[in-house]
C-alpha cells in the first residue's frame, strides 16, 4: 500500500517553503571632518548633491564639524555609491580634501 503522503497535493509544503523576502539594505552617505575644507564648501556640496536647503545643509555641516561626520542621506547601494563618487570627485576638482563614504544604515 502506498504511503498517504504521496497523494498530498503539496499545499502545506508550498506554504512552508515560501521564501521571506527581505527589503534591500540601505546605505547612508557620510561626510567626514577634516581641518582644511571650508565650511561654506561643505554647505555647497550638501545643497548641490543632496538637494538640501541652506538651513539643513548648515546643520549637517555643523554635525560634520563637531561630531567628525555627518549623514547626508540614506539611499540604495547604487545611488549611495554614485553620490560618494560625485562628491569625492567634485571635492578633488576644487582642491579640497573633503571625504565622503557610505555605511550600511
Amino acid at each position: 500500500m502506498p504511503d498517504s503522503h504521496e497523494y498530498d497535493d503539496g499545499n502545506l509544503l508550498l506554504e512552508t517553503a515560501k521564501p521571506k523576502v527581505k527589503p534591500p539594505k540601505r546605505y547612508q552617505v557620510v561626510l567626514l571632518n577634516d581641518d582644511y575644507t571650508p565650511m561654506d564648501f561643505v554647505v555647497e556640496v550638501l545643497q548641490r548633491f543632496f538637494g538640501m536647503d541652506e538651513m539643513k545643509a548648515s546643520a549637517v555641516m555643523l554635525a560634520v564639524h563637531h561630531d567628525g561626520k555627518g549623514v547626508c542621506g540614506v539611499f540604495s547601494r547604487e545611488v549611495a555609491e554614485m553620490k560618494v563618487q560625485q562628491v569625492n570627485q567634485y571635492s578633488r576638482q576644487h582642491k579640497h580634501p573633503l571625504m565622503c563614504q557610505l555605511e550600511v544604515a
